[in-house]
């Protein structure tokens, strides 16, 4: 059996930061149903509209607004598309070099893999819980040409 590609630890490294979590009109509506809110409080409260997106604001610490330093994502049943895709993205799977500097900021990576083994479980990850494709404008998680290898 393979080694796991990525386990979350938790630290809290990847929602940090003013790079913006764009979420989509699906994560919009996961996070209503979970904070029992309508999507204009959800929106005025939690968001703001940079670049023609829509993005999670970050707390005064450059946290994302739902992240607790205590127990990490405040709502990481329903968080967004981007967060779970994390660190399968676009330039992580196309471009070792990029998977490698993603590990000097994410424990959960591991650097004891080979890139080709990263990329697999990563389309396999992706593939599985639907998460491939444009969406919202969140350019990391466009990657439909990569998607066209065979399934194995």
């Amino acid at each position: 059996m393979s080694q796991e590609a990525f386990q979350c630890q938790m630290c809290g490294r990847c929602c940090h930061g003013e790079g913006g979590i764009v979420v989509s009109a699906e994560d919009r509506a996961r996070l209503c149903r979970l904070l029992d809110l309508s999507e204009e409080e959800l929106t005025r409260s939690y968001t703001e509209l940079r670049n023609g997106q829509i993005h999670l604001t970050t707390n005064s610490r450059g946290y994302c607004i739902f992240f607790r330093p205590e127990t990490g994502c405040g709502v990481h049943s329903h968080k967004p598309d981007i967060c779970r895709a994390w660190p399968f993205f676009l330039g992580n799977l196309k471009d070792a070099s990029s998977w490698r500097m993603a590990q000097d900021g994410c424990p959960g990576i591991n650097p004891g893999i080979e890139h080709a083994e990263f990329v697999r479980q990563g389309l396999e990850y992706l593939r599985r819980h639907g998460l491939a494709g444009a969406q919202d404008g969140a350019h990391s998680l466009q990657i439909d040409a990569l998607l066209q290898t065979p399934e194995k």
